[in-house]
C-alpha cells in the first residue's frame, strides 16, 4: 500500500516528535548520535489487518540484520492505520517477539514499543508517566543489541533513565506534556 502524502507526514511528524520530545529532554541518550547521522531508517507500513503487517515488519527486520550499522543503526516501523487501540497493539508485541525468534535475530535485534495511549500495567491512563512512551503513531523500535550493549557500557546510569523520564514528567505536567506533542502534529 502506497500513498506518498501520508508517507511524507508520518515521518515528518515522528521525527519533530523525536527532535522536540526525545531528544529535547534526552528520555533517550542514545538517539542524539543516530538522529545526527540520519542512521535512523523510517518505515510506515499504511497496511489496515494486523497480517498484512507481518510481511512488511519481517522485511524491516531482516533489512536492518543486513545493513550496514554506518547506514541503518536502527529502525522506527511505524503503523499508522493498524494498531489504533493499544490493547492490540501490545497483544501484537507477542507477534513481533516470535518473528525475532523465527528469524534467527534474538541477540541481534530488539523491539521497544511506543503508542498514542501506551500505558504502564502500574500506571493510570491519564498518569503523566506514560508519555515516556507515547508517540504520535504506533510504533516498533526495532534496535540492535550491539547498540544497546554499547549504551549500557558507555552510559553511566542507564537503569536510572526510565525513572528520570518520569520524574522529569511529573514535574511538568500532563497539561504541558499534552501541547508539546500535540505541536509535533503538522496542520
Amino acid at each position: 500500500m502506497c500513498d506518498n502524502s501520508t508517507t511524507a507526514r508520518v515521518i515528518a511528524e515522528t521525527r519533530r516528535w523525536l527532535q522536540q520530545i526525545v531528544l529535547r529532554h534526552n528520555f533517550c541518550p542514545f538517539a542524539h548520535k543516530p538522529f545526527q547521522q540520519e542512521t535512523i531508517h523510517y518505515i510506515v507500513c499504511l497496511e489496515k489487518e494486523p497480517e498484512a503487517v507481518i510481511a512488511a515488519l519481517i522485511e524491516a527486520l531482516l533489512q536492518l540484520r543486513d545493513s550496514d550499522i554506518s547506514v541503518i543503526e536502527t529502525t522506527l516501523f511505524i503503523t499508522p492505520n493498524c494498531f489504533n487501540a493499544f490493547d492490540e497493539y501490545n497483544d501484537f508485541l507477542t507477534v513481533v517477539d516470535a518473528l525475532i525468534e523465527q528469524l534467527n535475530l534474538a541477540g541481534t535485534i530488539q523491539v521497544a514499543s511506543f503508542h498514542p495511549d501506551y500505558q504502564f500495567a502500574d500506571l493510570g491512563a491519564a498518569d503523566v508517566r506514560n508519555f515516556t512512551n507515547r508517540s504520535l503513531h504506533p510504533l516498533f523500535h526495532l534496535i540492535r543489541e550491539a547498540s544497546v550493549e554499547h549504551a549500557r557500557a558507555t552510559h553511566p546510569a542507564v537503569l536510572s533513565i526510565p525513572q528520570t523520564n518520569m520524574e522529569l514528567l511529573k514535574r511538568r505536567g500532563l497539561e504541558a506534556t499534552l501541547r508539546e506533542i500535540e505541536h509535533c502534529r503538522l496542520k
